[in-house]
């Protein structure tokens, strides 16, 4: 017996097992069960599915440092989180972003590394001021680079400046520099208005720093700050007003032209030349001389000498110097015939006279100072162009066709241009009219259907998850469950017994004679063959039927115990 066993390779390991699934075979119930467990735990787990949140982004490109104080900050509160894209990405429930964004920017997370000002609170008594300069410098820094982050393609921003050297010697002096290190998020581009609002902003916020002296660079090393290509000497405000006049002029000629013509049955395009020069002007007019009647004196100058025909006294100073004149001198210092000489003289000659006088008059001049400064950003001319669609009409069968306007509505419809435009001719505008068929497009402007609206397709996905998992339970039901349930809860009636299986063991069981056994088993209608040798074909055909119903009965205990089982019971039943 041992040897069989070994032979059959039985262990005690086998017979466990074997012992194991002679009782699940003997327990119908416990297939049931863990088919209704395992059903009940898909359901389960497609409702968590189902209910599970919408994740987004809270933060992307945290550092490790921040990153740890998020996630200790999100346990503390009991939030869920994923971290996704290698862990550069810190996910949260939709529902809670906004909310957890504005919690933790109170508590100042995350920090990104940039330090602001609060680097000057924690400086120690006494430093230096060369520390001192250095810390402000980079607290300056840390505060561009936060402001520069709040921008919403900029994911880092790091900001490098050179300050001013100031110097008592202008050669000696030195401007300040910046160069702006930008790292943008994936598939985010930054515009030419963005650059340079930028670019001003850290030229505003750095004393002695112009803007020219910014350098804008990203994080594939292009330099955003520097104009390329025909045209961009202009800066994107520029450009930006530029495109606005062209839109506020083309608005204005389809809002009078659409009443009349219809919505899609015009075209406009306005081309504008606007001088962004900036020009200062100082101009002086002198007028011409004046009638100096009329004219206003700004200064007067007069000059008079006169001198008269008199002797002036002269000679030394003395007695006779004094003596007025007209009297003679004294005759004993004078002869009489010096003194009849000089009568004789004096009676000739005539006495000296002299006239001098000057006048200088100064008026004031015409003078006309003007200082005119022009306007920047000026229309300097305008080109109109307006394409307008042929009209529905018939032709001479009667057929739908399209019928070209009249010259009297083309010039009408020119007219109402001129004025929408302001067509001015002095400034050189320009204005082009045609009619000319349409071809049939489509806009790409047409309105999103209701069931396209965003709203509505996010509830459907979420009524479709519910929906999916009711399907995915009944389906569990009606091929799993359903059928184990009939099968191990439903008694077969006592007339659902084959009637062949139940004579082949009623054959099998009620032969009490057995094979070798003299009795005789005699069926209905059949004849008993004569002799010896009819008793030989007896005995063997009654052999073969045995083993027959004796195969028959192994293999509906086989298949089906509890058949065999209740078979069994009712003949005990009847029996008592």
């Amino acid at each position: 017996m041992s040897d069989g066993t070994a032979a059959r390779g039985d262990t005690p390991q086998g017979s466990l097992q074997q012992r194991l699934l002679d009782q699940l075979r003997g327990n119908p119930l416990l297939p049931l069960l863990l088919a209704g467990a395992a059903v009940v735990a898909i359901i389960i787990a497609l409702l968590l599915w189902a209910r599970s949140p919408d994740y987004r982004v809270l933060y992307s490109n945290l550092g490790e440092a921040d990153g740890g104080r998020i996630i200790n900050e999100l346990d503390s509160r009991g939030v869920p989180y994923q971290l996704s894209q290698g862990g550069q990405a810190l996910m949260v429930p939709g529902d809670q972003v906004h909310t957890l964004r504005l919690q933790l920017a109170e508590q100042g997370l995350p920090q990104g590394g940039n330090v602001g000002f609060e680097l000057m609170d924690g400086q120690a008594f006494g430093i230096s001021q060369f520390a001192e300069q250095i810390n402000f410098q980079r607290s300056l820094e840390g505060e561009l680079s936060r402001s520069i982050e709040s921008l919403g393609p900029v994911s880092r921003a790091r900001v490098h400046l050179a300050m001013a050297k100031q110097s008592v010697f202008v050669r000696e002096q030195e401007p300040a520099k910046a160069s702006v290190l930008l790292t943008l998020h994936g598939g985010r581009t930054l515009g030419d208005g963005q650059v340079t609002a930028i670019v001003h902003m850290v030229s505003s916020s750095v004393p002695e720093l112009a803007a020219e002296d910014v350098t804008v660079v990203d994080q594939s090393g292009r330099l955003l700050s520097q104009p390329s290509g025909p045209g961009r000497d202009l800066d994107g405000t520029q450009l930006d007003y530029v495109q606005e006049i062209e839109r506020a002029y083309q608005r204005r000629i389809e809002n009078i032209l659409v009443p009349v013509l219809g919505r899609h049955n015009i075209r406009a395009q306005v081309t504008a030349d606007v001088d962004f020069t900036r020009r200062e002007e100082t101009e002086e007019r002198y007028g011409p001389n004046q009638d100096p009647q009329r004219a206003a004196v700004r200064s007067l100058q007069n000059s008079a000498d006169y001198q008269g025909g008199d002797d002036l006294a002269m000679g030394i100073p003395g007695a006779l110097s004094n003596t007025p004149p007209g009297i003679a001198p004294s005759p004993i210092n004078a002869p009489e015939e010096a003194d009849a000489e000089g009568d004789a003289e004096g009676d000739e000659a005539e006495p000296p006279s002299r006239l001098r006088h000057d006048n200088v008059i100064n008026y004031e001049v015409d003078r006309n100072v003007a200082h005119i400064q022009h306007q920047r950003g000026q229309v300097e001319r305008l080109s109109v162009a307006v394409v307008v669609n042929y009209r529905d009409g018939v032709d001479e069968a009667g057929n739908p066709t399209l019928v070209p306007l009249g010259d009297e509505e083309l010039e009408q419809i020119q007219r109402l241009t001129r004025q929408a435009m302001g067509f001015s001719p002095a400034r050189g505008d320009a204005l082009e009219v045609v009619n000319s068929p349409f071809e049939p497009t489509d806009d790409g402007l047409l309105e999103l259907a209701w069931w396209q609206e965003p709203e509505l397709q996010a509830l459907a996905f979420g009524i479709a998850r519910y929906l999916l998992v009711f399907v995915a339970g009944l389906l569990l039901y009606w091929l799993v469950l359903r059928p184990l349930i009939k099968r191990y809860t439903e008694a077969p009636a006592p007339i659902a017994v084959p009637a062949g299986a139940s004579g082949k063991l009623l054959a099998s069981i009620g032969d009490d004679e057995g094979p070798e056994s003299g009795g005789e088993a005699k069926a209905d209608g059949d004849a008993e063959p004569a002799g010896r040798e009819g008793l030989e074909q007896k005995r063997r055909r009654k052999a073969g039927a045995y083993e027959q119903n004796l195969n028959d009965l192994r293999e509906l205990a086989q298949e089906d115990p509890r058949l065999v089982a209740m078979i069994l019971s009712s003949w005990v039943n009847d029996d008592e």
